[in-house]
C-alpha cells in the first residue's frame, strides 16, 4: 500500500482506452495519483484520484499538472500532433523535476520505420532518454480491444475487416497494458527498461473470428480487404485522414509478419502471465450482443 513517502504519480490520457484502465488499476490498489483530463466532467470518481485539467497544447497547464510529481505516465491520442505534444510534455517534465516517465509506446518503434506511429514514438523515446529522466518504455502489440471498433459490423453482419491476409499478430489485452503501466509506476526497479508487451500466442485474424464466434455463440468471420478499401471504411466511420493512413501503414507492417513474435515483457513488468484472446472474447462477449 502507498504511504506518505511514496512518489506522486501523474496519469495523462486518463479518460482514454488505456489511460482509464491505468486509473482503475491504481485506484483498485489504493494508490493515490493525479489524473490529467481535458474536462473535469469526464473525470470518474475513483478512490485515490485527484483530477487536474490539462492540455498538451498548453505548456502552462502542463506545468500546473506536473507540480510536485515524481512519476508520470505519458499517453496522447495518436494524431498528427502527438509527437509535438509529447515532446512538449517531456520538456515540461524535465523543468518540473520529474524523476521517471513511463511512456506508452508501440511494438517495433523505430525512427526509420515506414509506419508513422512507430516513427513518432521512437522520436519521443529518444527525447526522454536525452532528457536525463529515468524512463520505462512500454511497447505493446496490437490491442485486442481494437475489435470493439467493429461492434456494429460484428452484430449486424457477423463480420469484421482488415488488410492483413493470414499473417499472425501477438495481440495483447489493454487491461494488461494498464497493469504493466501500473506496476512500473508503483514498484522500483523498472527504471531505464523497455518492455515489449504481447499476448501469450500469435493469432491470425481468421483465428480471432473463430474464437469470437465460440464466445458469443454465433458465427463471426474475418474478411480480408485491400488496403484502399480498408482506408475508405476508416474514413467513412469518421477517422481523420492522418490516422486512417497510419492504420493502413500499421496493417502493412502486420501483414509482413513483423508483429508475430511473442515477448515476455508483460511477465517481466508484472510477474504475471498475459490474458489470452479467449479470456478477452469471453469477458467482452456481451459487448457484441444485439440485445
Amino acid at each position: 500500500m502507498e504511504n506518505a513517502q511514496s512518489p506522486r504519480i501523474l496519469i495523462t490520457g486518463a479518460t482514454g482506452n488505456v489511460g482509464s484502465e491505468v486509473v482503475k488499476y491504481l485506484s483498485a490498489g489504493g494508490i493515490p495519483f493525479r489524473a490529467m483530463v481535458r474536462s473535469l466532467d469526464k473525470a470518474a470518481k475513483l478512490t485515490g484520484a485527484e483530477y487536474v485539467t490539462g492540455d498538451f497544447n498548453d505548456p502552462k497547464s502542463l506545468e500546473k499538472a506536473l507540480t510536485g510529481i515524481d512519476k508520470a505516465f505519458l499517453l496522447t491520442n495518436s494524431s498528427e500532433l502527438a509527437e509535438e505534444q509529447q515532446l512538449r510534455f517531456v520538456d515540461a517534465a524535465a523543468e518540473a523535476g520529474v524523476k521517471h516517465i513511463v511512456k506508452l509506446s508501440q511494438w517495433a518503434a523505430n525512427v526509420n520505420s515506414p509506419v508513422r506511429f512507430l516513427r513518432y514514438h521512437a522520436v519521443v523515446e529518444r527525447a526522454i532518454e536525452n532528457s536525463g529522466i529515468a524512463f520505462t518504455f512500454l511497447r505493446p502489440n496490437l490491442f485486442m480491444q481494437g475489435l470493439l471498433g467493429f461492434k456494429d459490423s460484428i452484430i449486424g453482419q457477423g463480420q469484421f475487416f482488415g488488410a492483413i491476409g493470414e499473417a499472425k499478430v501477438s495481440l495483447i489485452d489493454s487491461r494488461d497494458i494498464a497493469a504493466a503501466a501500473g506496476e512500473t509506476l508503483i514498484q522500483p526497479g523498472h527504471e531505464n527498461k523497455i518492455y515489449n508487451l504481447t499476448g501469450p500466442v500469435a493469432l491470425s485474424h481468421a483465428q480471432l473470428a473463430e474464437k469470437l464466434s465460440t464466445a458469443i455463440g454465433r458465427p463471426v468471420r474475418f474478411v480480408d480487404v485491400p488496403p484502399a478499401a480498408l482506408r475508405d471504411m476508416l474514413l467513412y466511420v469518421g477517422l481523420p485522414e492522418w490516422q486512417a493512413d497510419g492504420l493502413i501503414e500499421d496493417y502493412a507492417h502486420y501483414a509482413l509478419g513483423e508483429a508475430a513474435d511473442v515477448a515476455q515483457g508483460f511477465h517481466e513488468a508484472t510477474g504475471l502471465q498475459p490474458r489470452s484472446f479467449d479470456d478477452f472474447a469471453r469477458d467482452y462477449a456481451g459487448f457484441f450482443s444485439d440485445k
